[in-house]
């Protein structure tokens, strides 16, 4: 069994993708979405090399942000794949291939965090790994103090309803 390294074809994938952001950038910026932040999530997923989020104000908002930013691409000669979430409006999607924009809501916004989903745990885990590298040079132990361990306490008393007099 084979696995499958893209889920699209080389010939789908855009060939400048920092066009593509620049364009989507100034499509944002021209609408005044807030909190904008662009993620790349190359070594985290296949579906993207890049992510987009924004919040707008209210759900109409949300959904001319999304247009703008389809309008845009499109003159600049990108083409989206898809947009999902335009009835609702409080999370549009917009599928421009190499990058995919989500517009939401602050409260849905915060709900959900991609944020935290697909940023890039590079200060952490390289200060892990740091550790763990100093930790396993030295090879005596003896200095160190032992990790704590859980107390166990008691199981609470359990009471007996008192007899009837």
């Amino acid at each position: 069994m084979t696995a499958r390294k893209r889920s699209r074809p080389k010939a789908a994938r855009t060939a400048d993708p920092s066009a593509l952001i620049k364009t989507i950038s100034a499509a944002l910026d021209d609408m005044k979405a807030v909190n904008v932040r662009v993620l790349d999530v190359r070594g985290i997923t296949d579906i993207a090399d890049c992510m987009i989020i924004a919040s707008g104000n209210s759900d109409r908002h949300v959904r001319s942000i999304a247009d703008r930013v389809v309008e845009r691409c499109k003159a600049a000669g990108f083409r989206p794949y898809g947009r999902e979430g335009e009835r609702d409006a409080e999370w549009v999607l917009v599928d421009l291939s190499d990058v995919i924009v989500h517009v939401m809501l602050p409260r849905v916004r915060e709900f959900y965090g991609l944020e935290h989903l697909w940023e890039r745990p590079v200060a952490k885990a390289s200060k892990a790994a740091e550790t763990r590298t100093v930790a396993s040079k030295g090879k005596k132990t003896a200095g160190r103090a032992p990790a704590k361990r859980a107390r166990k306490t008691a199981p609470a008393k359990r009471r007996t309803p008192r007899a009837a007099s």
